[in-house]
């Protein structure tokens, strides 16, 4: 991505997280962060990662509470960053934070192994 696009996401990715978290009213849309934006070269589709607090049906509630609310979005956006257009809005989940917290179960699972086969001997 070029300078002004990863300043174009930065930019989003603060304004996603206060729209997202004060004015829409939504009941599905439960906890949610903005993880992280990726916006395409030409600044026509931003790409918003979320991680959402609760269980997979939660997760979904939230996706498609956001998707309902994708228009209302897009336009704060556009009030809010000075852009000839405004990029087109999808959101997917950040699965980063969910691999990170299995590699770390597995971490400790292995630590608690090797601590009792060292109590065995």
């Amino acid at each position: 991505m070029s300078l002004r696009s990863n300043r174009v996401g930065e930019q989003m990715k603060k304004e996603l997280g206060e729209i997202i978290g004060r004015k829409i009213k939504d009941p599905r849309v439960g906890f949610v962060t903005v993880t992280d934006v990726h916006v395409t070269g030409d600044l026509q589709q931003a790409t918003v990662y979320i991680s959402v607090l609760g269980n997979e049906e939660q997760r979904e509630d939230t996706l498609r509470g956001l998707a309902k609310a994708k228009g209302f979005i897009r336009s704060e956006i556009g009030q809010r960053i000075r852009l000839r257009k405004t990029p087109e809005i999808t959101f997917e989940f950040d699965e980063s934070i969910d691999y990170g917290n299995r590699i770390e179960t597995l971490l400790h699972q292995i630590q608690d192994d090797g601590q009792s086969k060292d109590k065995d001997k």
